[in-house]
């Protein structure tokens, strides 16, 4: 039987933003949209108890408990069919505008739409409640809805073959407070690995690490700054030296961790070691236009994969920010940026992954050199990359404008290919209409990123915030907290050469892989307050 709570008069009246950003925001920053998914998970609240589904009055649905991250005793399974329903009463002491929480997992990847009715009123038609993959990624879907003073019937109805999704409470009032991903993140992170056991010296730790650097910045957590230094110091000596060759650009990345440990502790081993870093690309290969092979390797040579500007540009700004070198620094990568650019962009704004200036690989078309497909991490570091050089270079620098039109046709393509439905962004970024294609976090993360950004600082129309708003719902979406308190980031792309689409389309879809732990944090400190 259904059990009902009563509302005290304080948690009634006040609408609340639907988007999971924290309450010091302006209200101007998070529009409120009717039905938007709020994706930190629904907390109870000491004063407003959720009400449960397994408490409430049940019809073409069954009490389980088999998928875990539930509240309560269990959670309501929705049979396949049309029709069924959890109708909960709830008493509010006085009448007013409530947003209604409404707690759900749905493992297929199919949408599973409802009605909701308040007293019989249709307050949402066809609600969407999409798929994420996961029964236990537990999401809130909310609205906002006139409630009566007295008692209210609030019902919630599969208009579909499949039936609802998973429903797990209902929550009314004022929502928990909104969870800090950035730090449950480097919580959960930190727990699992040591700055022993996170991994080697390699570009997927040196991007979760710059995210985690950018919390530090914000929360001031010595121990964040501390692991990274730790981290480090298993591959610098005290006097710089530093056993990398330097012989790819992906060797590079980690580098960016060199310059910060030297802005923060002032230490000269930091500088010496990056300056290794420096000094290799005085003698490093290129293509005849100049721009960097992606390794000093027969399988590499003359090949420019987008995936590298990201690798060393970031680090060479920061480096010459850092180091009074920022002349040559600027200008190497505006180049590297600009060169990039020219060859991989095309006329849908997007990038191809790489290009061979030899045309010998196996994926080079013969004509122009370039990879068959859109990989959407490739694409995801040029964004982020392109974005970071813009904000060192100077106004009057002379390839700035060139850099802005190539981000800014960039951004055309990032709109017309963000899915409708999610938000996020597919593997194959261009063919999100096949059956097997899927959408990837740590790219959607990355154009998240560089869409808010860039349109912040005015490279971008300023409309382009509203699509980095939509991207980071998505996002947050594919994040959710296990049984054990810890953070789970799903659909993430395993680290990929260049291929066909057969092959991205087949890479593994990892859990808390470290290209989309890093991704996620810079994009988390980009979004969270706006």
């Amino acid at each position: 039987m259904r059990r009902p709570h009563v509302l005290p008069a304080a948690a009634a009246l006040a609408v609340a933003s639907l988007i999971a950003v924290p309450a010091a925001v302006p209200a101007a920053a998070a529009p409120v949209t009717t039905g938007q998914i709020a994706t930190a998970p629904v907390a109870p609240q000491a004063a407003i108890p959720p009400f449960e589904a397994e408490s409430a009055t049940i019809s073409h649905g069954t009490v389980a408990a088999d998928h875990p991250g539930f509240t309560g005793t269990g959670f309501v399974d929705y049979d396949n069919t049309p029709g069924g329903y959890v109708e909960f009463t709830v008493t509010a002491d006085q009448q007013g505008t409530q947003p209604l929480a409404l707690r759900f997992a749905n493992g297929t990847t199919t949408d599973r739409p409802m009605d909701i009715t308040v007293n019989g009123v249709v307050v949402a038609d066809h609600l969407s409640f999409p798929g994420n993959g996961s029964w236990t990624g537990w999401e809130t879907r909310t609205v906002d809805a006139a409630l009566r003073q007295g008692a209210n019937t609030v019902r919630a109805t599969a208009v579909t073959a499949n039936g609802g999704p998973n429903l797990d409470s209902l929550s009314v009032g004022q929502p928990a407070p909104a969870e800090d991903w950035s730090v449950s993140m480097i919580e959960s992170t930190t727990a699992r690995y040591s700055p022993t056991t996170i991994g080697g010296w390699s570009y997927p730790v040196g991007l979760y690490l710059y995210g985690q650097y950018l919390t530090y910045q914000r929360t001031h957590d010595p121990r964040y700054l501390s692991y990274i230094k730790s981290y480090v110091d298993r591959f610098v000596a005290s006097d710089g030296a530093i056993g990398q060759s330097f012989n790819n650009l992906d060797s590079m990345q980690a580098g960016r961790l060199l310059t910060i440990l030297h802005h923060e502790t002032g230490q000269d081993r930091y500088r010496i070691a990056a300056k290794k870093i420096r000094d290799r690309l005085d003698t490093y290969p290129r293509t005849s236009d100049g721009g960097f092979w992606h390794a000093d390797s027969d399988s590499r040579a003359h090949q420019l994969w987008a995936d590298g500007v990201y690798m060393v540009n970031p680090f060479l700004v920061e480096y010459g920010r850092e180091f009074g070198d920022a002349t040559y620094a600027d200008d190497e990568a505006a180049k590297q940026l600009y060169v990039y650019g020219s060859h991989l962009q095309v006329g849908n704004g997007l990038l191809k992954h790489a290009y061979d200036e030899s045309r010998t690989a196996s994926w080079s078309d013969p004509g122009t050199g370039l990879a068959p497909e859109h990989w959407c991490r490739a694409v995801g570091w040029y964004s982020m990359a392109i974005v970071n050089v813009l904000d060192a270079l100077p106004s009057s620098h002379p390839r700035r404008a060139a850099l802005v039109a190539l981000l800014k046709k960039l951004a055309v393509g990032l709109e017309r290919y963000q899915d409708p439905a999610t938000g996020r962004w597919f593997q194959v970024m261009d063919k999100g209409d096949r059956g097997d294609n899927w959408t990837e976090t740590s790219c959607s993360s990355m154009f998240t990123y560089a869409l808010s950004r860039g349109a912040q600082k005015g490279y971008l129309d300023a409309h382009y915030a509203t699509v980095a708003q939509r991207g980071y719902q998505g996002v947050l979406a594919r994040i959710s907290l296990g049984q054990d308190g810890r953070t789970n980031l799903t659909d993430i792309s395993i680290g990929t050469n260049v291929g066909d689409y057969a092959y991205y389309v087949g890479r593994t879809r990892a859990t808390n892989d470290l290209h989309g732990l890093g991704a996620f944090l810079i994009m988390n400190e980009q979004l969270r307050a706006r």
